[in-house]
């Protein structure tokens, strides 16, 4: 019989995960978690605990340890079958032992086994990660420790997931979490904010250059915890030089130097105001059946379609007009609105708004493949370069097949993603984004939907960047082998990072430079950066493991397209690689077997499966009341200035009050009053407002927009600007 004390599953199965201790250390845009996991056995029979649980795809998994009463025990990377072979065999033994594995089908999904947990006995497992981190359209800077594990589909033909996920409702998860930062920067801090409820910020100098920042307590792991850091200067062009490991082996990748090089460059204004606004705009929309749950568990209410759906009608009415769009959606098949890409015109976008409005989440499983497919077999259109926009929650189980495809066909189009709702894949979003030379937004609510969406088609807009170059200014003697795969986008003010082994012997005073060249519309342009080869203290190996997590990435992806060759070259570059550095790879992983415990553990294991979160399905949401507004740009074509717009979150005001930057509009009034049928008093004002915008940019003063607006016609007269471009006829 089950002793069902403590934590406990749905199905009343006892839990022997108690709780999660996650602490974050950031320097300036680099992270590194360490996160402990308190086991406990409370039941009468020895336990093999297993828990699949989400980590950030790109993060660079380098240390697994456990604790078992006095004794601790570091694991080794090896080969994944010798791994788990060693597993396998100190179960059978009576030996405790820990393996930590990525799944084959995700670089975001792991799987934790914790063998041979005794009765009344307690281990702790250490798990650390390094990551940079993602700068956000208002130049915030994003951690998330995801929780949520979403059911992932796998297409029909494909094959099976190779870890089983165990997953309740997040409002049933049964571990809790405690969670801490310290953020440190040569700038200083602004301000920490999170999806979750913080303790206020505490400053641990007198310059603010060093915070700390917690969880409150009690907090259980229910959603996805996310942090946005904010320093009080814009991102500057950096580079950091890491001595090598001293233990290592001269000449290889971690016994030398690395450099880190951070740029973030800046277009001439010239250019960038002379830059024409063409383009095909092509659209994918995720209408699975998971595009029916919560956006996250906090608003369960706002489904993931809906907020796909807002984030598209956004999209459509800022297109320039002269440009081609169509807008495809899928789930176990797919549709398009036009057989083929139409010019945009007030016909075609009422057209396709009015099919966008009756879409569902109707279609099905999440097979993404094919209609990507499709459109690459589209041919494109002379003078209008190719932008798809993805928009998903994530949820598939082909996660390497989809980004292979988008990096197979990344010459004739540009890939902006957009993750949906909390649990979206990251690996599947970076990864499609990173691929396809574009960019990678998440969506986990609707505070700052408007910036980001701006952002990516700002992005869109501007021309691709093209004969990409990297060139050194090193002393004689020393010289830099690039780590990091070739460069295939640059944005305006969007971070480029570049990783180089630094080979040979220098003075500490010595110093080199870094010069990327490249043209934009045909204007040449470079950024250079100065830096000194004197490495940087107290940095361990965190760039090393950065470089490393590069490089096994790229030939991961390289040995997936040789892998009809049955080509084992590059598989055994990346296991010693993997094995040298301490840094995860597909084709290794991490064990530990107790080889001291000093007697055998005795009796059957019985197998607990910890559960992670998911958000449930809901059906017949509607979106919810939103007393907070969002101040709106001001009432003229979007796209006319998305190129110089400012993309900083929505300003909070009081709900009686919504300023534009034009002053077009004084003041919008949400008291009580009679709303027109076209217009949804429960919808966001900003959405309301561009709903209404015509594809040439300008609105109807009609009863609908005063309505919107909250003021009567001779009000909007009044206060009407005198623009060029902005009618308000």
């Amino acid at each position: 019989m089950v002793n069902c004390c403590g934590l406990v599953t749905d199905r009343k199965e006892p839990v022997p995960l108690k709780s999660i201790d996650a602490q974050l250390e950031v320097k300036d845009h680099v992270a590194t978690l360490v996160s402990t996991l308190n086991y406990e056995n409370k039941e009468d029979k020895p336990l093999e605990a297993v828990f699949v649980f989400p980590l950030p795809g790109d993060a660079a998994v380098c240390h697994f340890s456990a604790q078992i009463g006095e004794t601790h025990i570091v694991a080794e990377v090896k080969e994944k079958q010798q791994a788990q072979e060693e597993y396998d065999d100190a179960l059978s033994s009576g030996q405790q032992a820990f393996l930590l594995e990525e799944s084959d089908e995700s670089p975001d999904i792991f799987s934790l086994k914790v063998g041979s947990l005794p009765p009344g006995e307690s281990a702790s497992i250490r798990l650390e990660y390094v990551t940079e981190l993602a700068v956000q359209a208002d130049d915030g800077l994003r951690f998330c420790l995801p929780a949520v594990l979403n059911h992932r589909y796998h297409p029909q033909g494909s094959e099976g997931p190779s870890v089983q996920v165990t997953s309740v409702p997040a409002s049933l998860v049964p571990y809790s979490l405690s969670f801490s930062a310290q953020v440190s920067s040569p700038r200083p801090i602004s301000k920490i904010e999170s999806s979750c409820s913080l303790e206020p910020l505490q400053y641990l100098n007198a310059d603010q250059t060093q915070a700390t920042v917690k969880l409150v307590a009690g907090h259980k792991f229910d959603r996805d915890v996310e942090l946005l850091i904010y320093y009080k200067d814009a991102h500057q062009p950096s580079a950091v030089v890491e001595a090598g490991q001293a233990s290592a082996k001269p000449g290889s990748l971690m016994g030398d130097p690395v450099v880190m090089v951070s740029l973030y460059p800046e277009f001439p204004q010239s250019v960038m105001s002379s830059l024409a606004a063409c383009g095909e705009f092509v659209f994918l929309v995720d209408r699975s059946g998971s595009m029916s749950c919560p956006m996250n568990n906090s608003t369960p209410q706002e489904t993931r379609i809906s907020s796909a759906k807002d984030t598209l009608l956004l999209l459509l009415k800022s297109l320039p007009m002269g440009c081609y769009f169509n807008i495809y959606s899928f789930g176990s098949s797919f549709e398009h609105i036009f057989p083929t890409s139409v010019e945009y015109s007030e016909k075609t976008m009422k057209e396709a708004l009015e099919k966008v409005e009756k879409m569902g989440s109707n279609l099905g499983g999440t097979e993404i493949l094919r209609p990507l497919k499709h459109i690459y077999s589209q041919a494109c259109i002379p003078k209008h370069p190719r932008q798809v926009f993805v928009f998903t929650d994530g949820e598939v189980g082909n996660t390497k097949e989809v980004t292979d495809l988008v990096k197979k066909n990344a010459g004739s189009h540009r890939c902006f993603s957009f993750g949906i709702g909390e649990g979206a894949s990251s690996a599947l979003i970076n990864g499609m984004a990173k691929e396809g030379g574009g960019h990678a937004q998440f969506i986990t609510g609707a505070d700052r939907m408007q910036p980001k969406e701006m952002q990516s088609l700002r992005f869109a807009l501007q021309p691709a960047v093209e004969d990409i170059s990297v060139s050194w200014g090193l002393p004689k003697g020393v010289s830099a082998t690039v780590l990091s795969p070739p460069i295939k986008a640059i944005f305006q003010g969007q971070r480029s990072l570049i990783y180089a082994q630094l080979t040979g012997q220098s003075s500490e005073e010595a110093g080199g430079s870094v010069t990327v060249k490249y043209s934009l519309a045909g204007h040449p342009s470079q950024n250079q950066l100065h830096f000194k080869l004197k490495p940087a203290e107290d940095s361990g190996l965190t760039v090393h493991r950065l470089a490393a997590r590069t490089v096994i990435r790229s030939l991961e992806s390289e040995e997936r397209t040789r892998r009809g060759q049955q080509d084992e070259e590059v598989k055994i570059k990346v296991v010693e690689l993997s094995i040298q550095s301490g840094v995860s790879s597909c084709f290794t992983a991490f064990i530990a077997v107790n080889k001291d415990s000093g007697k055998a553990v005795q009796g059957p294991l019985v197998r607990r499966n910890v559960p992670t979160a998911f958000l449930p399905q809901m059906m017949g949401c509607s979106l919810p009341q939103r007393p907070v507004l969002m101040a709106c740009s001001a009432p003229r074509r979007l796209a006319r200035s998305i190129q110089s717009m400012d993309c900083s979150p929505p300003r909070r005001i009081h709900s009686k009050e919504m300023s534009c930057r034009s002053n077009a509009a004084e003041a919008i009034d949400y008291s009580e009053r009679s709303y027109p049928k076209s217009v949804q008093p429960h919808k966001d004002p900003l959405l309301q407002l561009v709903s209404l915008q015509k594809a040439s940019g300008s609105w109807m003063l009609d009863e609908d927009l005063t309505a919107v607006l909250g003021k009567t016609k001779e009000e909007v007269e009044k206060a009407k600007p005198e623009l060029v471009g902005c009618s308000l006829k």
